[in-house]
């Protein structure tokens, strides 16, 4: 069954909760390999929400190569099972 729920949507389920520890290692892999690149408006969180990871994700698909949006596309779906 495929999640048909929009990002705008998951931002909102996902805010104010922690994102889990699966989540939490894609953003910080997205900060050690594009932080200059594609995050360079963003501060790397501690402990990020889940609404912040796919706001990174966003900034990935928007600023990132190919395998930056690969990577937002990782995030998001982890972040589509979380919610």
């Amino acid at each position: 069954m495929t999640d048909e729920r929009s990002l705008e949507e998951l931002k909102d389920l996902g805010s104010g909760r922690p994102a889990p520890g699966g989540i939490v290692r894609l953003y910080r892999e997205a900060f050690a390999r594009y932080g200059t690149r594609a995050l360079w408006n963003w501060r790397q969180l501690e402990q990020p929400t889940i609404t912040q990871a796919l706001t990174i994700a966003d900034s990935l698909r928007l600023e990132g190569d190919r395998q930056a949006r690969a990577l937002a596309f990782q995030i998001e779906e982890a972040c589509r099972a979380a919610v």
